[in-house]
């Protein structure tokens, strides 16, 4: 039951904000379909950062001035910090890739804002992603968003039913284009910076760099090696490298080569054509589904290992609730250890895990 003294019969919704042109776009469709609107925008990192510094609070305070709602700050430095900068320092250390906006999407955004939504004594907590949330036959549903071009589920595939029961995605059935045309019409005061593919903590370009300052330990020199074993090249630290990267090597063999595997244990970084870059088999940690329930069987479906991935079917042969074997119809290109192998069938997200092992 809503609160008497609320001022719409819609309820209240709080909205997590960065200022952006999408996050600033929901707030004001919340506020045109009569919601009690609250806009909540966390300060995570310092200065210079984007998604999560002070300059996005200011544009965020810019944007519920100009919708006339009530705008908090709150302070998750130290849970960002602890929950996802560390680990992240720490996955690359160990020579894999990690996905901190997964990390974030579950503590943060929709963990930290979600307990500040209801201590504010809000319906829900909305955002400006690009998904859909459905209800059927009494549980909570995560679809891909209507526009494929800016789906973002691959990035919320660890939510919850609580969580998702407490979300709104008012972006969900709209493409970028009417939310962009939306906004100007609306005459949203937004500062535009363009959309960086880069990790929000991190100064574009300067990843190793971030990583060495937290953690001097990972500049430890070692040799680079062809499939074969050869000698092609050295490095100044496994964290420098990505499976399947190719460009910034060090090397020249008169064709295209991509790291295939970081040797962690020997601290050798392995290159090979991109033939020998395609793996067809994996394993998994730490699944989640969002049903709350693993299949009983084996389970046939579609596997992204990366976001952008198109993917391919693959069998799921779950060796326990939490653990699993991947084996894919078709080989893929670069599955890396430490990123995200979420699971789809048809348009509907069922879970994922973490990739451990490739073989």
């Amino acid at each position: 039951m809503l609160n008497p003294d609320r001022s719409s019969t819609k309820g209240r919704v709080a909205i997590g904000m960065s200022g952006g042109t999408d996050s600033s776009a929901a707030a004001a469709m919340l506020v045109d379909q009569g919601y009690e609107v609250i806009g909540l925008t966390a300060h995570m990192w310092k200065d210079g950062s984007r998604c999560c510094s002070l300059e996005d609070v200011e544009r965020a305070r810019k944007v519920c001035s100009f919708l006339g709602i009530r705008h908090y700050v709150v302070n998750a430095q130290d849970i960002f910090s602890d929950k996802i900068v560390d680990p992240f320092v720490k996955e690359y250390a160990a020579g894999r890739t990690p996905s901190p906006c997964i990390h974030c999407n579950s503590f943060v955004k929709f963990g930290f804002l979600v307990d500040r939504a209801r201590q504010l004594n809000c319906d829900h907590l909305a955002t400006g992603h690009y998904a859909r949330v459905e209800v059927l036959d009494g549980k909570y549903h995560l679809f891909c968003a209507k526009d494929p071009k800016k789906d973002q589920s691959y990035f919320l595939h660890r939510l919850d039913q609580e969580q998702l029961s407490f979300i709104l995605f008012p972006l969900a059935a709209l493409p970028k284009s009417e939310v962009k045309a939306y906004s100007d019409k609306r005459g949203l005061p937004i500062i535009p910076r363009g959309e960086s593919q880069d990790l929000c903590f991190v100064e574009e370009g300067k990843l190793p760099d971030f990583v060495e300052q937290r953690d001097p330990s990972v500049i430890k020199p070692g040799e680079i090696h062809d499939q074969d074993g050869n000698v092609v090249g050295t490095h100044t630290g496994l964290h420098r490298f990505t499976v399947g990267q190719r460009g910034k090597l060090g090397i020249a063999l008169g064709e295209r080569m991509y790291v295939k595997r970081l040797d962690t244990e020997n601290n050798i970084v392995e290159v090979a054509p991109r033939p020998g870059v395609m793996r067809s088999e994996c394993t998994l940690t730490d699944i989640h589904w969002i049903s709350g329930k693993a299949p009983e069987a084996d389970l046939h479906c579609e596997v992204r290992p990366r976001y952008r991935s198109k993917g391919s079917n693959a069998t799921i042969q779950m060796d326990n609730d939490r653990n699993a074997s991947v084996i894919f119809d078709e080989p893929q290109f670069a599955l890396t250890p430490g990123q995200a192998a979420v699971f789809y069938k048809d348009a509907e997200v069922l879970g994922g895990g973490w990739i451990d092992e490739v073989s």
